[in-house]
């Protein structure tokens, strides 16, 4: 029956469109009446396929970023490109419509696992846990989750996994890229950090012109590019490239400094910043 129609993963697509429809009509004024968002070029919306197309985003707050998309992706839905002035899009919003999203965050409280319920895939990551520096193996199922995604519908991902601006992107992207084959959209999102607190669920300032960029799909030679090359496109994309950070610190410009620094390297380069204060400290003293 098409009232109990569920999408892969066996969420009832009635009980994701009232969730949907009850988030987005209640934070309709934070994008258009305390903030204002810009939507640029998602007029390109209208050209993709249904299924297996890999949004990237640069990534500010945790949730405040994500549900603006979903207010794009409703108006576009029906029609309205390049502004979100109708909160009842969400009558019709797009249900075959995913995010990829920690799992430690999601689960993190009642709110984030209603959220949830909205299209989010849950990954387990391989980096940090409860705000510690960790080392896990990665779990393949996460893989297969956003390729079953990808299959049914739009996925949107944070490559950076963070919101920490200008933090290296993890190569787990490209590898998904190579192997699912989607049509890969950059959107570059901006304001969110300085309106909402790092959640994303508190305003912080108001009157913010808040802006999110669509751009062109990246060319990519997925059979023949290597992971280190989709990630450069996939970065430059988003606009968290190296060459798009105006401050850096020194050691960013050393000839050795890797394109892909691991928490290590970071570790030992904060440690080496540390040990160069105290010395300098010790000879003005």
């Amino acid at each position: 029956m098409g009232l109990f129609k569920r999408n892969p993963f066996g969420h009832l697509l009635i009980l994701k469109r009232i969730i949907i429809f009850v988030f987005g009509f209640v934070s309709f004024r934070r994008y258009h009446s305390f903030n204002k968002l810009k939507v640029e070029n998602n007029i390109l919306l209208k050209d993709l396929p249904d299924n297996n197309v890999l949004f990237v985003s640069n990534h500010q707050t945790y949730f405040a970023d994500v549900a603006a998309m979903f207010h794009v992706f409703a108006a576009a839905n029906n029609g309205f490109y390049n502004k979100i002035n109708n909160p009842m899009s969400f009558f019709r919003p797009k249900l075959n419509l995913y995010y990829v999203a920690a799992k430690e965050t999601m689960k993190s409280g009642l709110l984030p696992k209603i959220f949830a319920y909205a299209g989010a895939i849950m990954v387990q990551r391989t980096w940090r846990e409860a705000g510690k520096s960790i080392k896990r193996k990665v779990d393949g199922k996460d893989g297969q989750s956003v390729g079953i995604a990808l299959k049914d519908g739009w996925v949107i991902t944070f490559p950076q996994g963070t919101t920490r601006a200008f933090n290296p992107g993890r190569k787990g992207t490209a590898y998904l890229i190579k192997e699912n084959k989607p049509i890969v959209v950059p959107v570059v999102i901006n304001g969110f950090r300085r309106a909402y607190d790092k959640k994303g669920l508190n305003i912080k300032v108001k009157g913010v012109d808040l802006s999110m960029t669509f751009k062109q799909p990246l060319e990519i030679d997925y059979e023949n590019e290597s992971v280190e090359s989709i990630m450069d496109k996939v970065m430059n994309g988003i606009e968290q490239a190296s060459t798009f950070n105006r401050v850096r610190p020194l050691e960013h410009l050393r000839p050795d400094y890797p394109r892909y620094p691991t928490e290590e390297f970071v570790k030992r380069s904060k440690r080496s910043r540390i040990k160069q204060r105290l010395h300098k400290k010790k000879k003005s003293s």
